[in-house]
């Protein structure tokens, strides 16, 4: 707001504060309790929802109120508070009785004493070979180590403001709805068989050879009932 003031809370609504066509105009008998129940109360137009409930006054505070015991500012300035390293707390694991016991004979060792004596000079431990879900000491890191995770990257906003990710589902489903309509042309093709083959491509047209005596083939015509050649010529072209 301007003035550098903080905006009002918007308290519930009373019906001193309701004008004749508002929303919130109660006919009939009008009790203020109707303005305070969210499922009657309507939304004013241009204005924030208002709380239905009763608040505190301006000089109220939220929350609980703590007391400084750190020093604040000045201590927290005046030195850097570490956390010290904790100490290893490896468990001691048991004697290695076979190991030992294999070790003293090859050493040519038989008696009870010896073997204590032995034992005294070779302390060997058996080995943590289980897996171990909590780990009994802090991991090595490098001093120069950042915990947390990576940061994500930034949002793209120009391609937010201009629907690209619309566009780009939008060209997705029309490439997926044209690889459909191929795919049921294909299921819905009809095999095509000798005769859808012969209506598409026919078969030239044979000739007419009439059958002839072999002996009448070489024989020319005794009775010419046409005037002159012209007169047959044209009749002949007449009848093909």
């Amino acid at each position: 707001m301007a003035g550098g003031g903080a905006a009002p809370p918007r308290r519930p609504l009373t019906l001193a504060e309701v004008e004749p066509g508002s929303e919130n105009e109660r006919l009939g008998v009008a009790r203020d309790s109707m303005l305070c129940n969210p499922r009657i109360l309507k939304a004013e137009l241009g204005k924030p929802q208002r709380n239905c409930y009763t608040l505190p006054g301006f000089d109220f505070s939220y929350g609980m109120h703590t007391h400084r015991t750190d020093g604040g500012v000045p201590e927290a300035i005046g030195h850097w508070n570490t956390v010290k390293p904790r100490t290893s707390l490896l468990q001691k694991m048991p004697r290695d009785f076979i190991t030992m016991n294999r070790g003293a004979l090859k050493a040519g060792y038989t008696t009870a004493h010896e073997f204590n004596l032995y034992y005294k000079a070779k302390d060997i431990r058996l080995k943590d070979d289980k897996p171990s879900r909590f780990k009994k000491c802090p991991p090595e890191v490098p001093a120069d180590f950042t915990y947390g995770i990576t940061a994500r990257p930034s949002t793209p906003f120009f391609d937010l403001l201009q629907h690209r990710y619309k566009e780009l589902w939008m060209e997705q489903q029309r490439a997926l709805t044209a690889a459909q309509r191929v795919q049921e042309k294909k299921k819905n093709k009809v095999r095509e068989t000798r005769t859808t083959f012969l209506r598409k491509h026919p078969l030239p047209a044979k000739k007419e050879s009439f059958w002839h005596l072999p002996q009448f083939e070489k024989v020319g015509p005794h009775l010419s009932t046409f005037p002159d050649r012209d007169a047959h010529k044209k009749a002949s072209s007449a009848s093909h």
